[in-house]
């Protein structure tokens, strides 16, 4: 049922640091900046990727890199964010540098041109459920979880899954949003993701 092109890849022991979790909302600060200006920089891109893909039916590849790596960073500072993940994350959005990653198409995917011309309404519905659960479920989660880890030292089980599954779909949402592949989100906690297991066999977890 894991057959999405768009995965995250979840490879965590569940330990947390109580000196930096109770710090985690002011250490993310300089990650809230970069991504203000990197957001700038894809409102840029954006319209002429549409443009590119519509033309020839597919994105360009260098559209395509960009919007991965952003991706791949949005994921990880809401991991960090949320205790989804425990290292403080890098700012370049590298493959293979944090035990949170979202696996992405490596290729610009050929997508019909009906469907790219109506993205952005066709996309509606799930931006919806992404805000729903982000905001109604894993945020209210999240502070209950971020007590729970400060007292324990360890982030349960079932909140970290909880959580990853949110960022799961919203990678798969943003995704389908930026072209980065055709293949509309899914909706089911079985589908795109990965619980346990490294993307790439150099991953190194911080304490």
């Amino acid at each position: 049922m894991n057959d999405h092109p768009v995965t995250l890849h979840v490879y965590d022991d569940l330990r947390r640091s109580r000196l930096t979790l109770f710090f985690r909302p002011l250490l993310c600060f300089p990650h809230f900046f970069w991504l203000y200006l990197w957001s700038i920089a894809v409102s840029f891109v954006l319209i002429p990727s549409y443009l590119v893909a519509f033309i020839v039916g597919r994105p360009a590849y260098s559209f395509q890199r960009f919007f991965c790596a952003y991706l791949r960073y949005i994921t990880t500072v809401l991991a960090y964010l949320l205790i989804v993940a425990n290292p403080f994350p890098g700012f370049l959005g590298e493959r293979g540098k944090y035990p949170v990653e979202l696996e992405l198409p490596a290729e610009a995917e050929k997508q019909h041109r009906l469907s790219i011309l109506l993205r952005i309404p066709l996309a509606i519905p799930a931006y919806m459920v992404a805000v729903i659960g982000i905001y109604a479920a894993v945020y209210p989660a999240a502070l209950f979880a971020w007590v729970v880890a400060l007292i324990m030292g360890r982030m349960p089980r079932g909140f970290r899954d909880l959580g990853a599954n949110a960022l799961r779909y919203l990678g798969q949402f943003l995704a389908y949003l930026f072209l980065v592949t055709g293949t509309y989100p899914c909706a089911s906690p079985y589908v795109g993701i990965s619980l346990g297991s490294a993307v790439v066999t150099d991953l190194k977890v911080e304490a």
